[in-house]
């Protein structure tokens, strides 16, 4: 419970930053209730965080009411109060003209941290609420993919950017939106350092046994047909880190110049010979 909190709010932190340094005196909005107050903070002068979270109540009691209490949206309530208010208590702090007068470099770190800060928010169970939250609501009650409903709602709100600020200021916006999901995901599932491999070769016991003994990689078969020639086949389905990539292909290809080779990104595995699963994790999460 304390690792989560701590999670919580080294991300509001983060978050918090991001939109006081990088994004609002740059007029950037990229999507979300945060894009929304600060639209609001340069037509109005209405303190952002009060805003994100005045926004944020009515959502949050609509995800009391449909999500299943108060137990499932803890997370994200301690985080949307922290988060609102760290960025006005903290913005007197800072200086109001940002770090750097280059707008581009403004979308792309102010982007680059908030999805940090967005990330270790949802590592912790919480989401940074407003249409990550309306997103997991059409996602739980009419079946929208998560990615599809909050792509549709930060689109709306980069438009109302693009009217207030200038089309311009919307592609900003949208360079910050992208750069902070993948950081996002970055925090979330880390570097990309594993490759899966799908072989289909007619010597399946030579091939795995070359794999085993020269890669030290177990190796899973399942018969398969051709469905060009309608003659049986075996697939083999091997994890490898990304540095063995060219080692398979080479051992392989000495067996079996005529395998088929096939072979995808992952993000991590778990299990013999890559990472343990960490209990403490798989506890936070329940």
């Amino acid at each position: 419970m304390g690792s989560r909190i701590l999670l919580l709010s080294i991300g509001a932190i983060v978050s918090a930053i991001a939109v006081i340094v990088f994004q609002a005196p740059f007029n950037i909005a990229p999507g979300g209730i945060s894009g929304v107050a600060i639209i609001l903070n340069s037509l109005f002068a209405l303190p952002i965080g009060i805003v994100i979270l005045i926004g944020n109540i009515p959502i949050q009691l609509i995800a009391y009411r449909m999500m299943g209490g108060w137990r499932v949206i803890a997370a994200t309530l301690y985080a949307v109060v922290l988060y609102s208010i760290l960025i006005d208590v903290l913005t007197p702090y800072f200086p109001p003209q940002g770090v750097s007068d280059n707008v581009l470099l403004n979308a792309l770190f102010g982007g680059i941290i908030s999805g940090i800060g967005s990330g270790l928010i949802y590592r912790a169970g919480g989401t940074m609420g407003g249409t990550s939250t309306i997103g997991r609501i059409l996602q739980q009650r009419k079946g929208i993919p998560l990615s599809t409903s909050i792509l549709y709602t930060d689109s709306i709100v980069i438009a109302l950017a693009g009217i207030v600020f200038g089309w311009e200021g919307a592609l900003y916006a949208i360079l910050a939106l992208y750069v902070g999901g993948a950081a996002a995901d970055y925090v979330l599932e880390g570097p990309s350092v594993i490759r899966t491999a799908v072989i289909i070769t007619d010597l399946p016991r030579d091939v795995a046994d070359a794999i085993i003994g020269g890669l030290g990689r177990g190796v899973t078969a399942w018969e398969g047909t051709g469905m060009f020639t309608d003659t049986p086949r075996t697939v083999l389905y091997v994890t490898i880190s990304r540095s063995q990539v060219n080692s398979l292909r080479r051992a392989v290809q000495q067996i079996d110049p005529r395998a088929f080779i096939v072979i995808g990104q992952g993000h991590s595995a778990y299990g013999h010979g890559f990472q343990e699963p960490n209990p403490k994790e798989l506890r936070a999460e329940i």
